[in-house]
């Protein structure tokens, strides 16, 4: 690993994520500073570009949530200024933050998800909320699980048990986004599985079995220290276990992902994991699954972030 000295790390962005990258960023910057390398950390701001030109890093450590971090974007300015990177294409990126779009991908690959529908705003507006809510509910039941086609953190996503909280739920994810997904509500364990690539092959780690206090894993119970009891390896038969890292492992494949990445599953009760979702760009702060999944692996924290710099670094040249 000597012929890489210096890290640049993002993280921050202007996304409603700002501060859960932040902490991620500054997390990842101290694991790579205990394996001895130079790291410099950045913001997505008017600075960078010209940073990535004038003294171009040898590899960029991505630690962006939300849009611009996950959409793909920030990527294509790294491409354009030559500088590798860890972390998926552009492209990739693209399409596996499309919710709808990754999941339709998902699921051709045989792999179960959620029966559900993506509708933007406007079709409610033109064509009549309470018609088309109510042919929602027709036709997929209750409850129901609304949130934004894009974005992370539990952002605009709730849970609608009647046509109110439907409506409801429909607000709150329409001042986050422009399009909803609403989809069946699935019951079970919920479990996060990580997924790295450090050149052999993507592998699953361990799956982390997540239990909010209330009940759900929104924004207040993913990021505050106790307010979510984890379970890792989460509480499953071997042969469940198995069927979700497959799953996680997929998802990774189907939507040409690389480096690193997460994928969100629910275990129904007969055992089946279902997709719900991918992340690019996982958190990586103390109370984030994919670091407590790679510490159940036996592996150290700061060994693999320099081994993924690494890997995107050899990547690059």
């Amino acid at each position: 690993m000597a012929d890489l000295d210096r890290v640049l790390v993002l993280a921050g962005g202007m996304s409603p994520e700002h501060e859960v990258s932040v902490s991620s960023g500054q997390r990842v910057a101290d694991a790579l500073r205990r394996m001895g390398l130079e790291v410099q950390v950045a913001d997505t701001d008017v600075s960078l570009l010209p940073q990535l030109l004038g003294d171009p890093p040898p590899v960029v450590f991505p630690v962006l949530h939300g849009t611009a971090g996950e959409d793909g974007a920030i990527r294509e300015i790294l491409d354009l200024a030559d500088v590798p990177y860890v972390g998926a294409a552009p492209g990739a990126c693209r399409v596996a933050f499309d919710k709808p779009t990754a999941s339709a991908l998902v699921a051709a690959s045989g792999v179960a998800v959620p029966r559900g529908i993506a509708l933007p705003k406007q079709v409610f507006h033109d064509l009549g909320a309470n018609a088309v809510m109510e042919r929602i509910i027709d036709k997929l039941g209750l409850p129901l699980f609304v949130k934004p086609d894009q974005g992370g953190s539990a952002f605009g996503a709730a849970e609608a048990v009647d046509a109110q909280g439907l409506s409801s739920a429909l607000v709150g994810c329409f001042s986050h986004a422009d399009t909803a997904v609403i989809e069946q509500r699935v019951r079970g364990t919920e479990i996060a599985v990580g997924v790295v690539d450090l050149g052999d092959g993507p592998q699953a780690l361990p799956a982390v079995e997540i239990v909010p206090d209330g009940g759900v894993y929104d924004y207040a119970a993913r990021y505050t220290a106790g307010r979510t009891e984890f379970f890792c390896p989460a509480r499953l038969e071997d042969s469940v276990a198995r069927a979700a890292a497959e799953v996680a492992v997929t998802a990774h494949r189907t939507l040409g992902l690389r480096d690193i990445s997460r994928t969100d599953i629910i275990v129904e009760a007969d055992g089946t994991p279902r997709f719900l979702e991918v992340n690019v760009a996982p958190g990586l702060t103390e109370t984030s699954t994919l670091p407590q999944a790679a510490a159940a692996a036996g592996m150290d924290f700061a060994v693999l972030c320099r081994d993924l710099a690494h890997a995107a670094a050899q990547r690059g040249r």
